[in-house]
């Protein structure tokens, strides 16, 4: 018999409280088109979106972080001694290391909590909640404080006419802990790196490095690429996830989908079949395309415009760079 003990924590885990923060400026497509070439009715027409709102120079990713982060830790009605891990889903941090979690963690007074940052774009969030269920179920932690943040607008480049018009800064907090009955249900993830260079960085950091003019690498896409991946790929993973979790379209309250274009949650709620009972989060319309903070901010968005959704069950669905995924049900905080 083997001397080694081991860990067990609750049988069952949910998303307990949200919060949410959105760059302090208001960007127009007006204000975007110019550089691009285009205008607001193009911007509209092809990603729904109005505005998004970014950060000034004195706000970054880590501000945002922790503003999300102090609303979810005091709706959750918890202390931050208690949590026992903080897990950021980032690609706009300030440095490559340390990471941005264990920043936070002492910012909001989690420490010594396990700290750990997740790059997986727009999936983020989900691999976040994914890993989150499996700590506080194994008693690795009780309570884990779980935040997609992204200041992208430092990785924009005004005339890029692939990816610029879409991206907003925001964050958004979730505190995960034990539950009485399933609040989060099986994870369906994975990847396809075949199309590892569908959307991304334009070209590797030691190019930069070594490039005179001094340029820093920003962000662009294969647009028709990314979107029938998404549109046709997508739905059938969100369809998995549903049957995983034993959960039919009919007994949904909410979609929240990454927020990456709005062509896309329409495609996706035509193909999953959602009854008009269903609300369909659209919090891009006003935000813009945050990565990682996106599913947060629309399910906390979505919970202030009907808080009587509070108790129901909802399909999430994260996907981007890499090319990643991750699609979860989970019960409404």
């Amino acid at each position: 018999m083997s001397p080694l003990s081991q860990s067990h924590g609750a049988k069952f885990t949910r998303i307990m409280s949200l919060g949410a923060a959105r760059g302090d400026l208001v960007v127009s497509n007006d204000e975007i088109a110019g550089p691009i070439d285009s205008s607001d009715e193009w911007i509209r027409q092809r990603t729904g979106i109005i505005e998004r709102r970014r950060s000034s120079d004195t706000e970054h990713a880590i501000d945002l972080a922790v503003r999300a982060s102090n609303e979810a830790i005091q709706s959750a009605g918890i202390s931050p001694d208690e949590i026992g891990a903080v897990i950021v889903a980032t690609i706009s941090n300030v440095v490559q290391t340390p990471s941005l979690a264990a920043l936070l963690a002492d910012r909001v007074g989690a420490t010594p909590a396990a700290a750990y940052d997740i790059s997986a774009a727009c999936a983020g969030y989900t691999y976040g909640i994914a890993q989150a269920d499996a700590l506080v179920r194994s008693g690795a932690a009780k309570y884990v404080l779980v935040v997609g943040a992204e200041k992208l607008s430092d990785f924009v480049k005004p005339t890029d006419r692939s990816i610029s018009f879409l991206l907003g800064d925001g964050a958004g907090a979730a505190i995960v802990g034990p539950s009485d009955t399933v609040g989060i249900g099986p994870t369906l993830w994975g990847s396809d790196g075949s199309k590892w260079d569908a959307v991304g960085m334009d070209r590797p950091l030691k190019e930069a490095f070594d490039d005179p003019e001094g340029e820093f690498p920003t962000l662009r896409q294969d647009g028709q690429t990314v979107f029938r991946w998404a549109v046709w790929e997508m739905a059938k993973v969100a369809k998995e996830a549903l049957e995983k979790s034993g959960v039919t379209a009919e007994e949904l309250t909410a979609f929240v989908p990454h927020q990456a274009n709005m062509r896309i949650i329409d495609e996706f709620a035509k193909q999953l079949g959602l009854p008009e009972s269903v609300l369909i989060a659209r919090d891009i319309e006003t935000t813009g395309n945050t990565s990682a903070a996106s599913i947060p901010l629309a399910m906390h968005r979505l919970l202030q415009e009907h808080p009587e959704a509070s108790g129901g069950l909802a399909l999430q669905i994260g996907f981007g760079a890499g090319l990643v995924y991750g699609a979860q049900v989970v019960t409404l905080p």
